[in-house]
């Protein structure tokens, strides 16, 4: 896992999402290159949202979540938290992602996605990725790419937070073991 290029994961990412079932993989791994510098380049910004602790995570298979109703909330999720900060150590990953530095990635990924529904940088995402869908003369319409958020969130997150690698290996790591533990519940 460790030898998969953080490109490779965003790629897997927005090939996972439905809508991109038969795209080609060309136009993917463009996407999430955009997506990835796009999440890269946004300027620092200070976290506002209000931070709301939860212990149900892993149930749902999520370590944070922004809400925009009623007011900018970022749930997160303290034992999801605790499993990803646990499979760092057992990993050797702690280069990666230093102590503290998964909180605060969790944080600055929901940073990004209160800017991408409330700010500017949502037009500006959907231009960078160049999806349009309706062209009349000299203006065009972009479309929407599912998943290119969540790339750029991932990259916004490396970024600020200095890791080593973008937390999609880490959410790749987190899915595959509790994948394997669903397996061996089943059997």
């Amino acid at each position: 896992m460790e030898a998969t290029a953080d490109l490779d994961f965003a790629v897997r990412l927005l090939a996972a999402t439905p809508t991109h079932e038969s795209r080609d993989p060309q136009l993917l791994r463009q996407w999430a290159r955009c997506a990835d510098g796009f999440g890269a380049s946004l300027p620092r910004v200070e976290f506002t949202s209000t931070v709301v602790e939860r212990a149900d995570g892993l149930q749902q298979g999520l370590l944070a979540r922004y809400r925009s109703r009623p007011t900018p909330t970022v749930e997160l999720f303290t034992d999801t938290l605790a499993a990803a900060e646990e499979l760092v150590d057992r990993r050797g990953w702690r280069h990666w992602y230093p102590p503290g530095s998964l909180r605060a990635a969790a944080l600055a990924h929901e940073t990004v996605h209160e800017r991408l529904h409330h700010g500017p940088e949502r037009l500006a995402l959907k231009r960078e990725l160049g999806h349009v869908l309706l062209r009349c003369g000299r203006l065009r319409w972009y479309g929407h790419v599912a998943g290119a958020e969540e790339v750029a969130a991932h990259a916004y997150a490396r970024t600020v937070c200095g890791l080593g690698r973008s937390p999609l290996l880490l959410t790749a790591a987190l899915a595959e073991v509790f994948t394997q533990k669903d397996t061996h519940r089943e059997k």
